[in-house]
């Protein structure tokens, strides 16, 4: 789901109930603007791993390269999860 459709699906989800209370909401955008730092961490980690691969593309040595990949994955692995948790109103434990 792109960005844009997210932040759409979020707003209706968010406008056709009217149970909610703004506890619930304000903690609902808390965890949103978290995950939306951490994708941008994540595309930060992304150029950084560009440039590892610039670096053994001319012959240079990169260490530790499998362990920062492996980390990348996992925190990558959890923003979805916890996206997908968000999108879709499932607690915790759910996915």
């Amino acid at each position: 789901m792109s960005v844009a459709g997210f932040l759409a699906y979020a707003g209706l989800a968010t406008a056709r109930d009217q149970s909610r209370t703004a506890v619930t909401i304000a903690t609902e955008r808390d965890v949103l603007t978290e995950l939306f730092a951490m994708r941008r961490q994540l595309g930060w980690a992304g150029s950084n791993l560009n440039q590892a691969a610039k670096i053994l593309n001319s012959g240079g040595d990169v260490p530790h390269l499998a362990q920062v990949i492996a980390e990348v994955r996992r925190a990558a692995d959890a923003v979805r999860t916890a996206a997908n948790r968000v999108a879709n109103q499932q607690p915790d434990g759910a996915l």
